[in-house]
Order: structure tokens, then C-alpha cells, then sequence
């Protein structure tokens, strides 16, 4: 194997590591899932996911299904996505403008960085996900329930913490790629050394 091939194979292995480390999808399933009244009202399903320290949140899709009971409307169910402090996030009305009880499948995809709304959970490392309704129907609780379905989470570019001693995977993976190489290229040269004498 040449020079030039060893070092396009470590070269893509490198930026195939790196990849992967950097984007991983967290996949959340909804069946349950239960929402009694406005966002931060006790008795909502709030559910915390561990995707790293200081993960910035890059896209969301979801393919669920969700019953509004009588009086709620299906476009006042969502769910909010947020650091662990719920400080930060975004939230989400897949039935917007349906203004009716009843069942439905949603499904959509959205690229948080392309709208504007892409954010970091904390050092802790937890994002929030609580499910909700805009309007709080109080002859009725739960107001809606999530039937099935999952929400994916994709993530990008995991830091370190302030004070962290440990690399990022990818950063490792690159190290370790240029070390392997320098210590072909060292061998491949001593070898030629010997040959010539």
C-alpha cells in the first residue's frame, strides 16, 4: 500500500469518527405520553434525555399519534424541548390550527439551525421535554394523550465542560489518525534509508 493510499484511508477514517461522534440522534418514544395544562403546570409529562454536555440541539422530527378529548382542540397540544434549567428551547404545536377534539398523526421535520432556533443544553448535560396544552380544559384531565410514536433529537458538535481535561472523541480520533500516520511515514523512511545503504 502507497503512502498517498495509507494517508486518503486515514484521512477518511478520521472524518467518518468524526462524523459519527458529532451527530448522534436521540430517539424518544411518546406512547403515554400524557398533557394536563400549559407548559410548566405540574401533572404534564416531563421526561429528561442525557445527550451530552454542552450538545447544541441542530434538528427535530417527529411521526406520532395524539388524541384530544373533549373540550381541547388538537392544535393546543405540544410539546417544548429545553435545557435542563429551561432557560433555553423551543416549542412545538404539531396541530396547529385544528381546532377541534379528536386523533391525528403528525409528522414533520425541522431544522432548528435553517429556522433560527438551534440551542446548547447545559454542562449537565439534559434536555427537557415536556408535553403540554395551551389551554388548560379543566373539566378534563388528562386534556390529551400521545399514543405512539417517537420524537428524534439530532445533536451536534458535544464540548467539553469549563475545567474538562478530557477531549472531545472526535478530537481524540484525529490525534490518534495523525499519530498512526507520522509512524508510518517514520518506518516507511527508515526502510528507505536501510535500502540505499
Amino acid at each position: 500500500m502507497s503512502l498517498r493510499s495509507l494517508k486518503q484511508m486515514l484521512v477518511g477514517l478520521s472524518l467518518l469518527a468524526c462524523t459519527s461522534a458529532f451527530a448522534t440522534p436521540f430517539t424518544f418514544d411518546v406512547a403515554g405520553a400524557q398533557s394536563i395544562g400549559e407548559l410548566g403546570t405540574d401533572g404534564n409529562d416531563v421526561y429528561e434525555i442525557n445527550v451530552g454536555a454542552n450538545a447544541t440541539i441542530t434538528s427535530v422530527s417527529y411521526n406520532f399519534n395524539v388524541t384530544a378529548f373533549t373540550p381541547s382542540w388538537l392544535s393546543e397540544m405540544g410539546f417544548a424541548f429545553t435545557n435542563g434549567a429551561f432557560t433555553d428551547g423551543v416549542v412545538l404545536n404539531p396541530g396547529l390550527g385544528i381546532d377541534q377534539p379528536g386523533t391525528r398523526n403528525f409528522t414533520d421535520v425541522v431544522d432548528l439551525i435553517a429556522e433560527g432556533l438551534s440551542f446548547s443544553v447545559d454542562a449537565d448535560g439534559i434536555l427537557r421535554l415536556e408535553f403540554y396544552e395551551d389551554l388548560d380544559d379543566e373539566s378534563i384531565s388528562p386534556d390529551g394523550v400521545w399514543n405512539f410514536g417517537t420524537i428524534t433529537f439530532n445533536t451536534d458538535a458535544v464540548d467539553v465542560p469549563p475545567g474538562g481535561e478530557v477531549p472531545e472523541p472526535a478530537t481524540g480520533m484525529l490525534i490518534g489518525a495523525g499519530l498512526a500516520l507520522m509512524g508510518y511515514t517514520t518506518r516507511r523512511r527508515r526502510n528507505a534509508v536501510k535500502t540505499a545503504a
